[in-house]
């Protein structure tokens, strides 16, 4: 474990701004209301589990029809502050300086900025003008666990400090004028959140280390990129879902995670925790029901969607904050799944 990238600090955060789900649900009828006619999509807002979730704006700018430029302005002012706010505590809880950090890796996929979000983060923290950027768009859902792994890949590459930071703000790619199903699902489940960390080299001088990155995995399945991404519309960002979803972490995940975790010389019994995107009711229980895990195994994931809802990639951070804040011990997995259609799978171990 002496050679391994550790993980010095995670912090999350939301923005201001919280709605419950049952007020959700009324604004979704009086906006869509031939979609609130059927019966089978007004219930995909109770069936969500989810009580309530932070939103990027106040709840009745949603119900005004926005543009393109209008939403991602907001993105970018939001995201922006949330980066700096996170980034800032995530530096200081791992007891290293800005200037330390030699690299800065930020994952989104639901705004556009360029310069991209690193830039601004260099310097609103006060980094090394000379800072290696690596700007992650476009893997969904997967992002969270996929930045990660590629931040340790960084340390492991020689950087002694890297800063992660993932943002994500799903609710503003809403579209007033689609009557998908889809569109209705997203509003049924998406939500805002951010998270921060700081991964640096197991021999740097600063605070003790709360997790080591053993190694990680990426699959990507052929012929699936239809099965989830953006649709890119006058209006903004159209969402794309398929119901095939959950069949697919039934079908594949066992394999996956198996391949995992024989890549790095594990064995099933050995993984004590296991950090699972809860990308929606079905695909958590598709998730329990294929890598056959017992009910508390996911109790993370199901508390994270029951208080944030689905905020793409940093969804599976906020999971990650949670365990480690309860004292897991030992191995892990951390898990997610996104657009591509792609499966990430990354080997870490509390300490």
């Amino acid at each position: 474990m002496t050679d391994m990238p550790v993980l010095r600090s995670l912090v999350t955060g939301t923005p201001p701004h919280r709605a419950g789900q049952t007020e959700i649900g009324e604004v979704a009828q009086a906006m869509f209301p031939r979609l609130a006619g059927r019966r089978n999509l007004l219930d995909v807002f109770g069936n969500a589990q989810i009580e309530s979730r932070a939103l990027a704006c106040p709840l009745e700018w949603y119900q005004t029809p926005r543009t393109f430029g209008e939403k991602n302005a907001a993105f970018v002012q939001e995201a922006r502050r949330l980066c700096a706010e996170l980034g800032a505590q995530a530096i200081r809880q791992a007891g290293v300086q800005p200037q330390d950090i030699s690299a800065v890796v930020v994952v989104n996929t639901t705004g556009i900025s360029t310069p991209s979000l690193d830039a601004y983060l260099t310097e609103a923290l006060g980094l090394s003008r000379q800072v290696a950027r690596v700007p992650l768009w476009g893997l969904g859902c997967a992002g969270g666990a996929a930045g990660l792994a590629r931040a340790a890949d960084l340390v492991r590459g020689g950087h002694k400090a890297v800063l992660y930071v993932a943002v994500e703000l799903c609710s503003l790619t809403l579209l007033t004028d689609d009557e998908s199903a889809s569109n209705w699902v997203g509003l049924a489940l998406f939500a805002d959140g951010a998270a921060a960390a700081v991964l640096t080299a197991p021999d740097l001088d600063a605070a003790p280390p709360r997790l080591a990155l053993h190694s990680a995995r990426s699959t990507l399945i052929p012929d699936s990129e239809d099965i989830m991404g953006w649709d890119v519309v006058d209006s903004g960002l159209k969402v794309r879902f398929s119901r095939d979803i959950p069949a697919l972490v039934t079908e594949m995940m066992a394999d996956n995670v198996a391949g995992a975790l024989a890549q790095a010389g594990w064995t099933r019994d050995q993984v004590n925790f296991w950090a699972v995107h809860p990308g929606g009711v079905k695909v958590l229980e598709a998730y329990a029901g294929a890598l056959q895990l017992p009910a508390q195994a996911l109790a993370a994931s199901w508390d994270v969607l029951r208080h944030n809802g689905n905020m793409s990639s940093v969804t599976v951070l906020f999971v990650l904050r949670q365990l480690l804040d309860q004292g897991v011990q030992g191995r892990g997995l951390l898990s997610a799944m996104g657009p591509g259609f792609s499966a990430e799978q990354v080997l870490i171990e509390a300490l």
